[in-house]
């Protein structure tokens, strides 16, 4: 199950956020995965706790959402949504397109609980 690595990279990056803003524990994480990313949400939510343990983020919340495939047409120049396994554009129908969108899988948010109450960051972060 990748998903573990997954969340491990993922912890490392909100740990690193954590101590920017000088906080004593994370609260929750908020990422955006795409359907496209290789990702399975269920198989990250089932990997999260036993990756969190022990760390700033142990006993933070998950919240997972999912994005849109979108594609941009190379012959009319639109950006359309698309479904997964068709991505052809919306305006034209072409298959000549451009994955812009739904294989990304990015950290939207961190709350953090600092020494003067609680933080949110709003950093936005590759994973």
């Amino acid at each position: 199950m990748h998903e573990l690595s997954v969340c491990q990279a993922l912890l490392d990056e909100v740990t690193a956020i954590a101590r920017r803003h000088a906080a004593m524990a994370v609260t929750d994480i908020h990422v955006g995965i795409g359907p496209l990313s290789g990702v399975e949400a269920a198989l990250m939510r089932d990997a999260f706790p036993i990756a969190a343990a022990g760390t700033m983020a142990d006993g933070a919340a998950l919240y997972l959402r999912e994005t849109a495939v979108r594609v941009k047409c190379t012959e009319c120049g639109v950006e359309s949504a698309a479904r997964a396994n068709r991505l052809v554009c919306g305006a034209c129908g072409t298959w000549r397109t451009t994955l812009s969108g739904g294989d990304e899988l990015l950290l939207e948010r961190v709350g953090m609980q600092t020494d003067t109450g609680r933080a949110i960051s709003g950093e936005t972060a590759y994973v």
